[in-house]
C-alpha cells in the first residue's frame, strides 16, 4: 500500500489497550508447567529454562492459574475465548474512541484481528449493543494473520479509511492465546507457548483529514515460500495445538532485514529517514535476532523487551502494546518519532511492515 496524497492519508488518532484480570506470574507457571509435565515429558527440565530465558515476568489470563490445570476440551476453551475476547474488546475499543474523542455510535467501519478462537456470529457483532455500533456499521473479522495481525490489521484500516475519506474505522486486535495451553501435548513447542503466551486487546481509532497521532504513509508484506511450517496452529478435538519452529529467531537474524528494505523500498520510504522500529517482541531471543537483522544497537528496542517482561507474548495486539507506548513516551502535541515503522512476523511466513509519519 502506498498512499501519496497527504488529504488521502489516513491519520492513527489514537490507541489504547486492555488486559483481562488475572495476572500470572511466570514463577507460578513455571511451577504449574513442572507439576504438569516433569512426571510425563522426559525433555522437561532441558526445556524449562525458557521460563526464566524468555524475558516475562508477568502475563495476563482470562482464567485462573488452576482453570488450566483442568481436562479441556474444544467447547471449553473456545466460550472460554468468547467470553474473554467480548470483554477485551469493549475495554479495548471504549478506550480507543475516548482517547480519540470519539462515539462508537461514529464508528463506520469495524477492523476485527484474531485467530485464537472461533466467533460467528463475529466478536464486534456481539458486543455491538454493549458498545452502541450504528445499524449500519460495516464489519470486517480477520482471522489467521496470528502475531503480524496488529500490523496488518492496522494496514487494512488505514486502506479503508483511505477509500471513505471522513469515515471513522475501529481496530480491534484481540487474542485469547491461553485457551491453547495444552497438557496433551509432550512437545518442545508446547512448553515454549506455555511460557511464552499471555492474552490482552489492542484498539486503535484511524480517520483521514487529522492529524493525529502519525499518518500511516504506506504498508506492505513478504511472504516467504515454503514455510508453512514455522507457525500457526492444529486443530483437534481437544483445541488448537501450536506450530512453532525453533529456527524462528535465525530465521528472522537472517531474513527479515532485506525483507524489511524491500518493503520501505517499494512504498518509498527511505531507511536511513526511519528513526524508530516498534516490532512485535515474540520473545527474548526475537527481539535480539531483531536488532541485529535491522541493523539496530543491542538493547535498541527497550519497550519491546518491557511489553514482554510485563505482558508476555499476546500475538497479534502486542505491537500495539509497544506503540502506545512510544506515544506516551513521547513529548505532548508530537508523541511518537517522526517516523515510526512497525513490524511483526506472522504465520505464513509473513513478515507485515507499516510506516507511520508525523505530519511535514
Amino acid at each position: 500500500m502506498i498512499l501519496t496524497e497527504t488529504v488521502s492519508c489516513p491519520a492513527l488518532l489514537s490507541v489504547a489497550h486492555a488486559v483481562p484480570p488475572h495476572r500470572m506470574l511466570q514463577a507460578d507457571a513455571e511451577a504449574a508447567a513442572r507439576g504438569m509435565f516433569a512426571h510425563r515429558y522426559a525433555a522437561f527440565e532441558r526445556m524449562a529454562p525458557v521460563f526464566t530465558t524468555a524475558g516475562i515476568e508477568s502475563r495476563y489470563t482470562v482464567k485462573p492459574l488452576d482453570w488450566y490445570l483442568t481436562d479441556l476440551d474444544w467447547p471449553q476453551r473456545n466460550a472460554a475465548y468468547l467470553a474473554g475476547a467480548q470483554e477485551l474488546f469493549v475495554d479495548a475499543a471504549s478506550r480507543a474512541l475516548a482517547a480519540a474523542g470519539c462515539n462508537a455510535s461514529d464508528v463506520d467501519t469495524i477492523v476485527t484481528i484474531s485467530s485464537t478462537g472461533i466467533a460467528t456470529p463475529s466478536l464486534e457483532a456481539r458486543v455491538a449493543g454493549r458498545m452502541g455500533f450504528r445499524t449500519d456499521v460495516e464489519r470486517v473479522p480477520v482471522f489467521g494473520l496470528g502475531c503480524a495481525g496488529g500490523v496488518s490489521g492496522l494496514a487494512l484500516a488505514g486502506r479503508l479509511a483511505a477509500a471513505r475519506p471522513g469515515s471513522t474505522v475501529l481496530l480491534v486486535a484481540i487474542e485469547i492465546c491461553t485457551a491453547a495451553f495444552r497438557m496433551d501435548q509432550l512437545t518442545a513447542a508446547n512448553m515454549v507457548a506455555t511460557a511464552l503466551f499471555g492474552d490482552g486487546a489492542a484498539a486503535c481509532v484511524v480517520r483521514t483529514g487529522e492529524t493525529g497521532l502519525a499518518r500511516i504513509e504506506g504498508a506492505g508484506e513478504h511472504l516467504w515460500p515454503d514455510t508453512l511450517d514455522i507457525m500457526g496452529w492444529t486443530v483437534d478435538p481437544t483445541g488448537l495445538g501450536v506450530v512453532f519452529d525453533r529456527s524462528i529467531p535465525p530465521f528472522a537474524e537472517q531474513q527479515v532485514g532485506p525483507a524489511v528494505d524491500g518493503i520501505l523500498a517499494r512504498i518509498g520510504v527511505d531507511r536511513a529517514a526511519v528513526d524508530r522500529f516498534a516490532c512485535h517482541p515474540g520473545g527474548a531471543k526475537v527481539i535480539t535476532a531483531l536488532e541485529t537483522t535491522l541493523r539496530l544497537d543491542q538493547g535498541t528496542l527497550d519497550h519491546e523487551r518491557d511489553v514482554l517482561r510485563q505482558y508476555g507474548n499476546m500475538s497479534a495486539p502486542t505491537v500495539l502494546f509497544v506503540l502506545e507506548r512510544l506515544a506516551k513516551a513521547g513529548p505532548p502535541g508530537s508523541p511518537l518519532p517522526k517516523r515510526t515503522v512497525l513490524t511483526a512476523l506472522g504465520p505464513g511466513f509473513t513478515c507485515s511492515c507499516l510506516s507511520l509519519a508525523q505530519a511535514a
